[in-house]
This record gives C-alpha cells, structure tokens and sequence, in this order.
C-alpha cells in the first residue's frame, strides 16, 4: 500500500481562469541516493507527492509493462546497478521488453529509480532540469 503524502498540488491559470490539479507520485526505494536527491528537490519547492516503496509493497507488473511501453524497456530497467549485474548470463541474455518487465517485477531494485508519475508522463531517474521542465510551470 503507498504512504507517503497527499499527491496533488495547484496552479491557477490566469490566461484560463482555471486551476489545474496534478497527480504526483514518486516510485524508488527510500536509500537510494537518487531517489533522496529527487525528493529533496520536491520537498524545496513545495511539490507534495506520494511515495511508493518497492522494498515495501513491491512492483505492479501491469504498472511496468506501461512504462516499458511508454519509455522503453531500456531505460526503465537499471542495467547499471548490482542487482541487474549480480543476474547469471541466461537471465542478462536476450533481453526484451517481456523479459525486462519480469526480471523487475521479481526484484524491484533492478528498476530504475525513482520513477515520476505526473499522470500524463513519467520521468525516469532524476535530473534537476527535467524536473523543472516537466514541473516548473506548476511549483
């Protein structure tokens, strides 16, 4: 089950006269470096989210099926971690978009972290200036 906060955060539209709502959800494993620089980073500008554990609850597998299929197996699934590289050669081998989704979802720490879902995309990993392309208009 997800803890963490509230996901929603405003912005008024002046030009429409209208506040849009965006969904904020953090996906990682709460000590992974990268995934505490990105939260700090929201926490400093005030973006609230909520934060899904995969040491804690795990990995959807229909969940990384599309973010596979929207981002590409390739970038979801961390090859560069020890856990990808600890894999024996038949598991490393011949690799697709299938296959990547069920080596994740057995062993969330092979997911590339964190993941941002704003509803609309996601980020992979964390980049300051991604995050603030993709949230500056709304923090």
């Amino acid at each position: 089950m997800p803890s963490g906060t509230s996901g929603l955060f405003t912005l008024q539209d002046k030009r429409l006269k209208m506040e849009q709502t965006v969904t904020v959800d953090m996906y990682g494993i709460p000590n992974c470096d990268t995934v505490k620089k990105a939260r700090v980073w929201l926490d400093e500008r005030g973006v609230r989210y909520t934060f899904h554990d995969y040491k804690k609850a795990g990995a959807d597998p229909a969940q990384l099926k599309a973010w596979v299929e929207e981002l590409g197996w390739e970038t979801v699934l961390n090859r560069a971690g020890t856990t990808f590289k600890k894999l024996d050669d038949a598991d490393k081998a011949d690799l697709d978009a299938d296959k990547a989704v069920r080596l994740m979802a057995a062993q969330p720490s092979m997911i590339k972290r964190p993941i941002l879902d704003l509803g609309v995309r996601r980020i992979a990993g964390f980049k300051p200036d991604i995050y603030e392309a993709a949230l500056g208009g709304f923090v």
